[in-house]
Parts: structure tokens; sequence; C-alpha cells
């Protein structure tokens, strides 16, 4: 499924269909496997949207797709902001990951936490942030 950014808004919205997460997501894996691949390769702009799309679902079992997406390399971890992790919010995003006994999930809680830390995420909430892109 050849799609750009724009045809990407154009089709699934901010806020996909249930229906069409499994669409987002497919996209979403096929950038970041190019873009793991070699820097460049991947759509980040894309990446970011399908993100956004999937933090507005709010589902955590998205939340290693994102990080993943994240890590893929040093564009994509600039393009793709880390409160995109916490669709359902800190605390339960945390608590979720906390959970899981997998590299990404300690390395993905680590830089969580490194944020809230810095103060990345005062004042956050899902609504806002949401808003955020929305605008």
């Amino acid at each position: 499924m050849a799609m750009n950014e724009d045809e990407s808004l154009h089709r699934y919205g901010l806020n996909p269909a249930d229906v069409n997460l499994d669409d987002v997501r497919s996209l979403l894996i096929a950038h970041t496997r190019r873009e793991k691949r070699a820097q460049g390769d991947g759509d980040t702009e894309l990446m970011k949207l399908c993100c956004v799309q999937l933090f507005n679902s709010g589902g955590l079992d998205d939340l290693l797709l994102i990080w993943k997406a994240k890590s893929a390399s040093m564009d994509a971890d600039c393009s793709i902001d880390i409160q995109l992790l916490c669709g359902s919010g800190l605390a339960r995003t945390k608590a979720y990951l906390a959970s899981q006994c997998l590299p990404e999930a300690e390395a993905a809680l680590r830089r969580l936490l490194d944020a809230e830390e810095a103060g990345d995420f005062e004042g956050f909430s899902v609504e806002e942030h949401s808003a955020h892109y929305a605008a």
C-alpha cells in the first residue's frame, strides 16, 4: 500500500475508525522497516502521522509499535514525539511498559522517565496533545 502523509490523512483522518487501524499499523510497520534499514528510506512524516493516529486511538497494544518507529533512526526519533507513546495517559503507559519483560519496553520506559524528569510532560494531557496535532 503506497501512500504519503496527505493521502493517509485524507483516507483515515487523525482519528481513524477501528476498522482502519490495521491499515495504519501496516503503513507504520512498512516505513519503520525501511527507515531502520537505511535512514531516509522510510517516510518519517508519514510515520509520525501514523503514530498520531495510533495515539488518538489510545491502545496500549500500539505502544511498542510506536516506540519501534521512533527508534528506527535519528530522523524518526526527532520526528516522533515521546508523548505519542502516551495515548492512554502517562501513568497507564508507564505501568504497561513496566509490566512488559522486553528490552524495547525497558528502553522505552527509561526514555519516558528521562523525558518526564526533563519536564517534557509538564501539563501533559491526552486531550490537549491530540488537540495540538489537530491544529
